[in-house]
C-alpha cells in the first residue's frame, strides 16, 4: 500500500495481532489545500501480508465525545480492530461505527466519521 500526504495515523493491525501506528507527518502537504501539489507530497508504502488490516479514519471518530465530554481516543478504535480482526473489513467497519455510535450516545455530532478499512485477502 503506498500512503501519500498528511493524515491522522494509520492503523495496522497485523494478522498475529501486532499494531503498527503509521505517522504521517513526515509525509508533508495536506491533501485539498492546492490545486496542484505535485511537488509538495511524499509518500510511504506500508507491505500488507495475507488478513493484515489497515485503517484510515478522520478525527471526527477519534474525537467524538460522549454525555461527559470524553473523547472515543485512538484506543480504543484500535482495540476495536483488534478485536474484529478476524472478520471482513466490511464487518470490521460496521464494528468499529457501532461502537462510535454506542460511545457518542445521544450526543450530536459536530464532525464527519469516516472510516476506511482495508484487509490483504491474497
Amino acid at each position: 500500500m503506498s500512503l501519500s500526504s498528511q493524515h491522522e495515523e494509520v492503523i495496522v493491525v497485523r494478522a498475529d495481532c501486532e499494531v503498527q501506528l503509521i505517522d504521517t507527518m513526515e509525509l508533508r502537504f495536506p491533501l485539498g489545500l492546492e490545486a496542484e501539489i505535485a511537488d509538495l507530497v511524499a509518500s510511504t508504502r506500508v507491505e500488507l501480508n495475507l488478513d493484515d488490516v489497515m485503517v484510515l479514519y478522520t478525527d471526527g471518530i477519534t474525537e467524538a465525545i460522549d454525555i461527559n465530554k470524553v473523547q472515543y481516543g485512538l484506543d480504543r478504535l484500535v482495540e476495536i480492530v483488534k478485536q474484529n480482526r478476524q472478520l471482513s473489513a466490511s464487518e470490521i467497519k460496521e464494528a468499529a461505527i457501532a461502537d462510535v455510535k454506542r460511545h457518542i450516545g445521544e450526543q450530536k455530532v459536530y464532525d464527519d466519521i469516516t472510516l476506511v478499512v482495508l484487509k490483504q485477502k491474497y
